[in-house]
C-alpha cells in the first residue's frame, strides 16, 4: 500500500509538471540589421545591450527565436535569396523590413504588385515571395508583419562614410511611409498581425535621437541640433566628429536602428501580439 501511495504521487507530480509547462514555441525572425544585431552587440559599438529578440523571449521563455536578420538586405534581396536562407518551418514568423528598400530607392510598387505576385521588380511583389515561402514551410504557422520605423539621419558608428538621410525627406521620389502603408495593407489581405512602428507615437522623428551635434555654421563651434533643425547643416565626414554622443540616444543609437529604448518599444508591442491566441 506504502509503495503505491508513493507510485500514485509520483505520477501526480509528474502530471502537474506536465500540465503547467508551456509548449515550446519556435519563431523566425526574418529582418534586416534592425533584427540581424541582437545577435551582433558589439556591433553597435556596445551601445546596445539587449536586442528585441532576446526580450521578447525573456518575457515568453516558451519561444525561441531564430535570427534570420541580414544586414543591410532589403525585401527584395531577401526575396531573391529566399531559397538559399536555410529557413526553417517553425510555429512563428515574423518579417521586419522595408527601411532599406527606401533606402536603397528601390521601386515600391503597388498592392497589385503584392496581389499578382509580380516578383523582384518591386518591394510589393518581392513581399509576396516572402509570404508564400513561409506559407509553404508552415501553412498554419502564426505570421507577424512589422512596418518600419521612422528613421533619422543614419551615420553609422564604425564608419562615418555611412550615412544617409532621414525619412523627413523622399528618397528616389518615395516616402518611408508609403512602405509602412504597404505593409500594412498586405497584413489586411492576409489577415494577419501588423505591429505599426511607423505610426507609433512614441516612435516619432523628434524622439529618435535626442539631438545631431554638428558644426554651426555661423561660429564653427559644435552643437547640439535637436529635430528639426539639423535638417541641412552639413556633416563632414572627414572631418566632423561623430554626431550622436552617447548622450544623443533616444529610441535609436545612430538615428537608424534602435537603441536599448527602442528595442524594448518593440519587445513589449510583439509580446502583447504574441499573448493574444
Amino acid at each position: 500500500m506504502k509503495k503505491l501511495r508513493v507510485c500514485l504521487l509520483l505520477l501526480l507530480t509528474t502530471f502537474s509538471f506536465l500540465s503547467v509547462t508551456p509548449d515550446v514555441k519556435s519563431w523566425t525572425a526574418i529582418g534586416d540589421s534592425i533584427t540581424y544585431l541582437n545577435d551582433h552587440l558589439d556591433e553597435t559599438g556596445n551601445r546596445v545591450t539587449k536586442g528585441y529578440l532576446t526580450r521578447v523571449t525573456e518575457q515568453l521563455p516558451n519561444i525561441k527565436y531564430i535570427n534570420q536578420g541580414h544586414n543591410g538586405w532589403s525585401i527584395v534581396g531577401i526575396a531573391r535569396e529566399i531559397e538559399k536562407l536555410g529557413l526553417q518551418k517553425s510555429d512563428i514568423y515574423t518579417v521586419f523590413l522595408g527601411t532599406n528598400d527606401w533606402g536603397q530607392g528601390l521601386p515600391l510598387g503597388t498592392f497589385d504588385d503584392y496581389r499578382n505576385n509580380t516578383g523582384l521588380k518591386t518591394s510589393c511583389g518581392a513581399y509576396r515571395i516572402i509570404i508564400d515561402k513561409i506559407k509553404s514551410l508552415n501553412p498554419n504557422a502564426r505570421i507577424i508583419l512589422v512596418t518600419p520605423m521612422q528613421r533619422e539621419d543614419f551615420v553609422y558608428i564604425a564608419d562615418k562614410h555611412n550615412n544617409a538621410t532621414g525619412s523627413y525627406a523622399a528618397k528616389n521620389g518615395q516616402w518611408l511611409s508609403q512602405f509602412a502603408d504597404a505593409v500594412k495593407q498586405i497584413g489586411e489581405y492576409e489577415h494577419v498581425k501588423v505591429i505599426d512602428l511607423y505610426y507609433k507615437r512614441g516612435l516619432k522623428l523628434s524622439n529618435m535621437v535626442k539631438f545631431k551635434r554638428l558644426k554651426d555654421p555661423q561660429t564653427g563651434e559644435y552643437k547640439n541640433f535637436s529635430y528639426p533643425d539639423f535638417q541641412g547643416i552639413p556633416f563632414n565626414p572627414d572631418t566632423d566628429e561623430y554626431p550622436y554622443p552617447v548622450e544623443a540616444i533616444d529610441n535609436t543609437f545612430d538615428g537608424l536602428h534602435p537603441s536599448d529604448k527602442g528595442n524594448q518599444v518593440i519587445a513589449d508591442m510583439l509580446v502583447s501580439a504574441l499573448k493574444k491566441q
